[in-house]
C-alpha cells in the first residue's frame, strides 16, 4: 500500500484523476479492495498540488458508478450466483438470503442503503441486475449513494489540509458510522418484514 501511495504523489492531476476513477471502479469488482483509503489519500495529494475538489469528486464518482453498472449488467445477463461466489466468497450463501429479502421487499431504497455497508455493497449491483430491477432507478440509487460517500471523502480531504493521519482516522470513523447505521436500518427493515409476514400467516 505504501508503494502505491508513493506513486500517487508523483502523478500530475490528470493522471491522478484517472487512477482514482479506476480505483473507485475496482471496488465493485475486487472486494474487499481498500478503495476508500486510496481515494482519501489521492484526494489528500490533489489538495496539496494542482488538483481540484471537483475533479477528484467527478473522477471517483463516475468511476464508482461505472464499475457498479458493469457488475449490474453482468448480473442481469448471467445471474448473481456466479458473481456472488466471486465477490463474497464463503459468505455468499448467507448474504444471498439477506440481499434477496431486502430487494424483494424494499426495492430501490434497499439498493441505496446497502451501498454503505462494507462487504455487501460490492454485490448489490449484481443482485440488482439478477433480480431485474429497472436500470434507470438502480443507477440513480447507486449514483446517489456513491455521490454522498465520495463527496464526503473529497470534502474532508480538502478541508483537513496537510494532516494525512488525521484524514485517515476521520475517514475510518465515518466509514464505520455509515456502515453501522446502514446495517441497523437493514436489519430493522428485514425484522419488520418478517414480523409482518408472521402476522399475516397467523391471521
Amino acid at each position: 500500500m505504501q508503494s502505491l501511495f508513493d506513486w500517487l504523489v508523483t502523478l500530475p492531476a490528470g493522471a491522478l484523476y484517472s487512477v482514482l476513477a479506476a480505483v473507485a471502479a475496482l471496488e465493485n469488482l475486487v472486494p474487499p479492495f481498500p478503495s476508500d483509503v486510496v481515494v482519501a489519500f489521492g484526494s489528500f495529494v490533489a489538495a496539496q498540488g494542482t488538483g481540484t475538489a471537483l475533479g477528484v469528486f467527478l473522477a471517483t464518482w463516475i468511476g464508482n458508478v461505472a464499475g457498479a453498472m458493469v457488475v449490474y449488467a453482468l448480473g442481469r445477463r448471467y445471474g448473481a450466483e456466479r458473481l456472488e461466489r466471486r465477490l463474497a466468497g464463503k459468505h455468499a450463501a448467507s448474504m444471498d438470503a439477506r440481499i434477496r429479502v431486502m430487494f424483494q421487499k424494499y426495492g430501490m431504497p434497499a439498493v441505496f442503503v446497502s451501498r454503505f455497508v462494507p462487504g455487501v455493497r460490492a454485490v448489490v449491483p449484481a443482485f440488482a441486475g439478477a433480480l431485474r430491477l429497472r436500470m434507470v432507478p438502480t443507477t440513480a440509487m447507486i449514483a446517489s449513494a456513491s455521490g454522498l460517500w465520495y463527496g464526503l471523502i473529497t470534502f474532508v480531504a480538502f478541508r483537513v489540509g496537510a494532516d494525512w493521519p488525521r484524514l485517515r482516522g476521520m475517514i475510518a470513523r465515518y466509514s464505520s458510522t455509515a456502515a453501522i447505521l446502514a446495517s441497523v436500518i437493514l436489519v430493522l427493515g428485514i425484522a419488520a418484514w418478517l414480523l409482518a409476514r408472521r402476522g399475516q400467516r397467523a391471521a
